[in-house]
């Protein structure tokens, strides 16, 4: 379901799971565990998702696996939601959703992990869980509100509204919308300028960044902040970059 392939620096993962590239209990793990992989390969540095086809880049869950109201089962998926989810919102590269259709339940919130979202104009994305007796649960109640505020988080999951490309631009969504056909394109520009950028201050950044998501005191993410900052010259990137600047040339990062 869940392929991978690496272009010097760029892995690309494609969500492949006809005819709605769904998820499935292996397939979220096969996610987690591709994550957990990628971070352990320092030469890539950014991570394009889209999904296979031109309807959907993800419908999320296959309904059918709760059909009949088993909880242990749905214990279990609940659990392999957050895990992948979690994983790829704290994944060492940066990572980009190429949403090239309709991302519903699951399949949003797969994008809503990722560090950025370029959509294509004719995209629909929701949070639809509550219409069928669920709730989101890959990380999407949480995630939601910090990128679009409350009342747009509660309209698209209490009232069960869809939103279109022009609206999740307009909210904060996503961040790009292009032609049909031209989100993986534009998510690979993207992902290839971070190789440009020294990998230890992208890291620190991403961190600091997420610190301030996750409401850490803002004295305490300061001190953080400046310490990583001056972290940074216990390796030759920062020297490199400085120096590359001056020369006017382009920087040969180490990674450290």
């Amino acid at each position: 379901m869940i392929e991978c392939s690496i272009v010097e620096s760029v892995a690309e993962v494609v969500l492949n799971n006809p005819s709605a590239n769904t998820f499935t209990g292996e397939g979220l793990d096969q996610l987690r565990e591709l994550i957990a992989t990628l971070n352990d390969n320092s030469q890539v540095r950014a991570v394009v998702i889209t999904g296979a086809g031109e309807k959907f880049f993800c419908a999320g869950a296959d309904l059918k696996q709760f059909a009949d109201g088993d909880k242990v089962r749905a214990r279990a998926m609940a659990q392999r939601f957050g895990a992948a989810f979690e994983a790829l919102q704290l994944a060492r590269p940066v990572t980009i959703a190429a949403i090239n259709g309709f991302a519903m339940g699951g399949g949003l919130e797969c994008a809503l992990a990722c560090d950025m979202r370029i959509c294509e104009e004719h995209a629909q994305m929701a949070l639809p869980e509550p219409s069928v007796g669920l709730l989101p649960c890959g990380c999407g109640t949480q995630t939601l509100p910090w990128l679009v505020g409350e009342g747009w988080a509660k309209r698209m999951i209490l009232t069960n509204e869809r939103v279109n490309a022009e609206t999740a631009l307009r909210i904060g969504l996503v961040e790009q919308v292009v032609p049909r056909g031209q989100a993986r394109t534009s998510a690979l520009e993207i992902a290839r300028r971070v190789a440009t950028l020294s990998p230890t201050a992208v890291t620190y950044s991403k961190e600091l960044i997420h610190q301030a998501r996750n409401g850490t005191a803002r004295q305490v993410a300061l001190s953080v902040e400046r310490e990583r900052f001056v972290d940074l010259f216990d390796g030759e990137d920062q020297r490199e970059g400085t120096n590359a600047f001056l020369e006017k040339r382009k920087p040969v990062w180490r990674g450290h």
